[in-house]
């Protein structure tokens, strides 16, 4: 019950934004470009300004790659086995390969694995972070067109025009060198960059209004969940057993592999038009779903049945 308790205020973000989108008629793709091009960036520049790094940025780095990276190539496997087209293809890699742990998996860790836990998962968030900013974006402008072998240089120029990417840089660089910042202005950055997430909540909810039941594709949809909440965990099971952590941040890195599909990842598909209904339908059930496999995946890494 805590669990439900837990989730229940992400569930009433999504139900307000569809609500709003039936019955005000928003322009989703305005709204789309507002928290990407503003919203997103200052949330960027936060995340790294705030949260120093540390020698376990390496291990936790090299993990959020390599899951990252091995579900892309399965979705690249079963998109050339099924001859998806680059824009399907695209849209997959939105819907499976990018988790949740912001919003939805932090306050989950630090229920259950306390603030050690907690530190853990910020951590992940992080680089997370940045993972959707440069891979998550590439793919994005890379599936806006149903072309497929759509030009490289192209792709790059949209990627390297989005500015969450720059955010999250000079939040790294200003880090590093110690620019201080006065607490007005981080006050002001805060109240921006924090403003992102439940405008893309309502977003999500707001795309899910469009939807119609006849537009689910079923297949692609269920390879994605089965990618994103069962594929997921189990290649981040196997990463963890050869790094060099401890017992309690493996099982972390596990759980939050069983994260839903971020949400971000229906921000850019509207964005590019890379098929924002599958992207945004995947989304949605894959969190609906997670509150039947994450307590699985809880009560399969708390005991010691499992020697990592």
């Amino acid at each position: 019950m805590h669990f439900l308790l837990i989730l229940l205020p992400v569930f009433g973000i999504f139900v307000t934004g569809f609500i709003a989108q039936k019955t005000l008629k928003f322009d989703i793709a305005g709204l789309s470009k507002m928290s990407l091009y503003i919203l997103s960036p200052f949330l960027a520049f936060k995340t790294f300004y705030n949260h120093p790094l540390t020698s376990a940025y390496v291990y936790y780095a090299f993990y959020v790659l390599a899951l990252c990276v091995g579900l892309i190539v399965l979705v690249y496997l079963w998109s050339a086995f099924c001859h998806y087209k680059n824009q399907d293809n695209c849209a997959l890699i939105l819907a499976s390969c990018f988790m949740n742990n912001g919003n939805y998996g932090t306050p989950v860790i630090l229920v259950f694995f306390g603030s050690a836990g907690f530190d853990i998962a910020v951590i992940l968030m992080v680089l997370q972070q940045f993972i959707m900013s440069t891979i998550g974006t590439y793919y994005a402008a890379k599936g806006s067109s149903d072309v497929d072998g759509i030009s490289q240089n192209t792709v790059l120029k949209k990627v390297l025009r989005m500015p969450i990417i720059y955010g999250a840089l000079f939040g790294l660089i200003f880090q590093l060198v110690h620019i201080p910042l006065s607490k007005e202005i981080m006050l002001a950055v805060g109240m921006i960059g924090d403003s992102s997430i439940p405008v893309i909540m309502l977003i999500l909810g707001m795309q899910l209004a469009t939807l119609h039941i006849r537009q689910i594709e079923t297949a692609k949809i269920s390879f994605a969940l089965v990618i994103r909440l069962l594929i997921s965990p189990l290649w981040a099971m196997l990463l963890v057993y050869f790094m060099p952590i401890d017992l309690m941040a493996k099982k972390v890195l596990i759980v939050l592999a069983a994260m839903p599909t971020a949400a971000n990842t229906t921000l850019l598909a509207v964005q590019f038009n890379t098929r924002p209904q599958l992207v945004s339908t995947a989304t949605f059930i894959s969190t609906v779903l997670s509150l039947i496999t994450l307590p699985v995946v809880l009560m399969l890494v708390q005991p010691p049945i499992m020697h990592l």
